[in-house]
């Protein structure tokens, strides 16, 4: 969908801030009524966390913004497609959608690595769309990682 592109562009935009960073380039933003709630990106290094990913960070923020720690009828945009942590966060947040743009094929849980999308002990489902931006969120992170070796 156009609109998801519009709001996958913010999301890697929060990436390379990340990046800029000297973090992992990961981005995230919440959607809510075409309204955004939250953005926020990875900071596993600069804040010596390893929950400290860009869902995870997006997650707690909206929370505040929110006063509420359900996220019911929200849109999730991530530049990379999510690890087990942060879909098992996704779930507990009671988020609705979640689009990601690139694949991970070493920690992603939405068909790539493994497949929690329909595990039958989650009590929530969660809409997942992938693919959206991938070049663009593939080459962030390839640069990245291309420059690091």
């Amino acid at each position: 969908m156009q609109n998801d592109e519009k709001w996958m562009r913010l999301a890697i935009k929060e990436a390379k801030i990340a990046e800029s960073e000297g973090e992992v380039p990961v981005g995230a933003i919440l959607i809510k009524n075409n309204i955004l709630i939250a953005k926020a990106h990875n900071k596993c290094i600069s804040n010596n966390d390893a929950t400290a990913h860009a869902e995870i960070n997006l997650i707690r923020a909206a929370g505040i913004e929110i006063q509420n720690y359900r996220l019911n009828e929200t849109s999730l945009y991530v530049s990379l497609e999510p690890c087990a942590m942060c879909f098992g966060a996704m779930i507990h947040a009671r988020i609705k959608r979640v689009i990601y743009g690139a694949y991970d094929s070493k920690t992603g849980v939405c068909g790539s690595c493994g497949d929690l999308r329909n595990a039958k002990f989650f009590n929530h489902n969660i809409e997942l769309y992938g693919g959206v931006l991938k070049a663009e969120s593939e080459g962030l992170l390839k640069s990245f990682f291309n420059k690091r070796r």
